[in-house]
């Protein structure tokens, strides 16, 4: 899908109320019923409670793995249209987050962090602050926050060399809207359904 935007689309306000997503919602368990002991266990039962380690808070019940140490981060900041745009014509596909300030971006902020650092620099992440350019935001018509969305340019990934005027603040790149799991497993998934080519970064 072809998307062109004029250079003042991010200084349009709007009244629009942007509204953040819900995480999906856990199921309730009823609680196992507890049975009587049996005759005699009473004495068993109250020294096996004694020989049982309590589970300490601080540490985690199950196994999570090593911490990974991502280094900087490599997620770009959304500062305006122009910046987008040359970003647009390096040829690289670009996936966006267009975020609001709520619990549900806090998650997806440590999935993008990872994402971007494991894929990097064959794939850029760019992070939107929706309340501050409401103009960039509002064209994806959208009503739900956080989103992520992949803009790509086959024309330009075509042409990597190409010279491209940095006074243009038009483009026309594909948009695919990503509905896949969002974590490393997902992008990967993704990426090698749309053929993007990256590698890696331990």
């Amino acid at each position: 899908m072809a998307r062109e935007l004029t250079p003042h689309a991010t200084q349009r306000r709007s009244t629009r109320r942007l509204s953040c997503r819900r995480p999906p919602p856990r199921r309730n368990r009823r609680p196992p019923r507890l049975r009587p002991p049996a005759k005699g266990a009473a004495a068993h039962s109250s020294t096996a409670s004694r020989r049982r380690p309590t589970h300490d808070p601080t540490r985690p019940r199950y196994y999570t793995g090593y911490p990974k140490d991502l280094g900087p981060s490599r997620i770009i900041p959304f500062t305006s249209e122009r910046q987008f745009v040359q970003l647009l014509h390096e040829g690289r596909p670009v996936v966006v987050a267009f975020t609001i300030k709520c619990t549900y971006t806090q998650h997806l902020d440590k999935v993008l962090e990872e994402a971007a650092a494991t894929f990097y620099p064959h794939i850029k992440f760019v992070r939107v602050e929706c309340p501050k350019y409401p103009g960039f935001c509002l064209t994806r018509q959208k009503t739900e926050y956080p989103f992520l969305e992949v803009f790509y340019n086959p024309e330009q990934a075509a042409n990597p060399g190409k010279i491209v005027d940095p006074s243009i603040t038009k483009y026309s790149a594909k948009v695919l809207p990503f509905n896949y799991d969002q974590s490393v497993y997902g992008f990967r998934e993704y990426f090698k359904k749309y053929g993007f080519k990256y590698s890696e970064t331990n």
